[in-house]
C-alpha cells in the first residue's frame, strides 16, 4: 500500500502561483511514476502533468504547458507541483497518484493510488 497525503492548495488571485505537494508513505517511492490530476465541479477528473520514476521526463496537458512543473525528490518522498499564472479555469480539486506500471501516464486508470485531494480555488 502507498499512501498519499497533499497539501498546499488555497485561493490565490489570477496571475498568481501555489505549489502543490504530495507526501508518500508506505512502499518505494522512487519505484513509482507519479502523476497531479484535477476535477473542477461538473466536470470529469482530467489529467494535469505526469513524471517518470527517475525524473528524466515530464508530460503535461495543453492547458498547463508553460505555466506548471511537476518534480520529485525521492529523499523526500515528495512530488510537487509547482503552478505559476494562474487563471480561474484552474480552480479544480487537485489530486497525486501513484502508478507503478507507468504506461499511459494520461490515463486515470493507469494509476494504482490516489491521495484525497487538495483544492485550488483562482479568483479573477
Amino acid at each position: 500500500q502507498v499512501q498519499l497525503v497533499e497539501s498546499g492548495g488555497g485561493l490565490v488571485q489570477a496571475g498568481g502561483s501555489l505549489r502543490l505537494s504530495c507526501a508518500a508513505s508506505g512502499r518505494t517511492f522512487s519505484n513509482y511514476y507519479w502523476g497531479w490530476f484535477r476535477q473542477a465541479p461538473g466536470k470529469e477528473r482530467e489529467f494535469a502533468a505526469a513524471i517518470t520514476r527517475g525524473g528524466e521526463n515530464t508530460y503535461y496537458a495543453d492547458s498547463v504547458k508553460g505555466r506548471f512543473t511537476i518534480s520529485r525528490d525521492n529523499i523526500k518522498n515528495t512530488v510537487y507541483l509547482q503552478m505559476n499564472s494562474l487563471k480561474p479555469e484552474d480552480t479544480a480539486l487537485y489530486y497525486c497518484a501513484a502508478s507503478l506500471s507507468g504506461s499511459r501516464l494520461r490515463v486515470g486508470s493507469s494509476y494504482d493510488y490516489w491521495g484525497q485531494g487538495t483544492q485550488v480555488t483562482v479568483s479573477s
